[in-house]
């Protein structure tokens, strides 16, 4: 049962959790007594995007392990791929449907993971794919097409001259606090006893990295332009997965509130004490330490964006769902910034949230502020593919 302080929190989101940014900005990151980014645990400046890479980024990666997503195993004694399915002509003959089981074993054991995989017919070159991590109902991406939703819209995805692929969260970690542990944390047993060993976040997001494991043997896509996306607790596994993978070009945030993209500091929506309490699966054990203490966090949302350059982000909120403060998903981007500018890439083209229903780019971030609720949207979709049109191109 959630507590009573729950409500009263998501009365006060509801009335002012969209507020304007130029009123939360107004005094600063200092309000926010954000970690700083730009200064190295030994105290040095980072100066340039050697600095960073090669001191800065490292480190916040290891913060980020060891205080809220738990560590990343890599370590398989094996990884095979099996094509299951080859159907061409689909969707009125405007596609190639593949289904592949992607196999990892270690000690004795193994996990499959059931990748369907959509591929534009056609193209001149290799196509870039779409990655979705897939946490609602296996229909969402159902390989037969008789169930269409818009939360995988496969066939506009396909018209826009891009591949689709999904992958459900089930195959690596089952988003039930009782049996989260019965897949791929079978085959790293140490994990489940480590304070930041990896849970059920960590293990979607490594779920991501076997499917790219196969892209990239894929010759009939391109695997130099993959985007992983995510919506709301898949979203938060897609940032996690995009962070630590720098094989992914373009991760893609939608909705994915606490422990997202949304900063936690703020405690606006649902807070680091919520989530821990309602989801005690996500996240390491470590992470629970700092509930109701935000502000002892080493980290917030806006190093794990950071995280992504060079490469591309992009964050999306909707403007009826307080509950993942789309204020707060905003900032995460814009307080990022510094690390894309030591890259020389341009910052967001405004200071303050943009209006409902506009979209915001510069050369690697993107961001915008749906009408309605939480969810997954056709509206969402577009804007991303509007993104991909021209990051992609650049990056051929």
């Amino acid at each position: 049962m959630i507590h009573i302080q729950v409500y009263k929190r998501l009365f006060f989101c509801l009335f002012f959790g969209t507020m304007s940014t130029a009123v939360a900005q107004k005094s600063g990151s200092d309000s926010l007594n954000l970690p700083e980014l730009l200064r190295t645990e030994s105290g040095e400046r980072v100066k340039n995007k050697a600095d960073w890479q090669n001191a800065r980024r490292a480190e916040v990666v290891k913060l980020f392990e060891d205080n809220v997503y738990g560590q990343v195993p890599k370590e398989l004694d094996s990884l095979r791929f099996y094509t299951k399915k080859v159907q061409k002509g689909v969707m009125n003959g405007t596609a190639t449907l593949k289904e592949v089981d992607i196999q990892a074993y270690r000690g004795g054991d193994f996990v499959t993971i059931r990748l369907v995989l959509f591929i534009p017919d056609n193209t001149p070159i290799a196509p870039p794919v779409f990655l979705l991590i897939n946490h609602r109902d296996t229909t969402n991406m159902d390989p037969t097409r008789k169930v269409k939703m818009e939360f995988w819209p496969a066939e506009e995805i396909i018209q826009r001259g891009y591949a689709v692929a999904a992958f459900h969260v089930a195959d690596v970690a089952a988003d039930n606090k009782n049996t989260y542990d019965q897949q791929v944390l079978r085959l790293y047993p140490d994990q489940k006893q480590a304070a930041n060993g990896m849970r059920a976040i960590g293990a979607w997001g490594w779920g991501a990295s076997r499917v790219m494991d196969y892209l990239v043997t894929d010759a009939a896509i391109d695997p130099q332009r993959v985007a992983v996306v995510g919506h709301s607790r898949g979203g938060k596994a897609a940032l996690w997965c995009g962070a630590q993978d720098e094989r992914f070009a373009l991760t893609i945030s939608n909705d994915s509130g606490c422990t997202g993209a949304a900063l936690s500091r703020r405690m606006v929506g649902e807070t680091v004490k919520v989530i821990n309490t309602n989801f005690p699966h996500w996240f390491s054990q470590v992470y629970k330490t700092f509930n109701d203490r935000e502000k002892e966090l080493p980290v917030d949302q806006h190093m794990l964006i950071a995280l992504m350059a060079p490469r591309a982000v992009y964050v999306a909120s909707a403007s009826e769902d307080a509950w993942a403060d789309p204020v707060g998903e905003f900032l995460s981007v814009k307080y990022a910034e510094p690390v894309f500018k030591l890259f020389g890439l341009s910052p967001l083209p405004t200071a303050t949230q943009p209006t409902i229903g506009k979209a915001v780019v510069s050369q690697t971030l993107g961001y915008h502020l749906r009408p309605g609720g939480h969810g997954l949207t056709l509206f969402d979709w577009e804007r991303y593919m509007d993104f991909a049109d021209v990051y992609f191109k650049k990056t051929r």
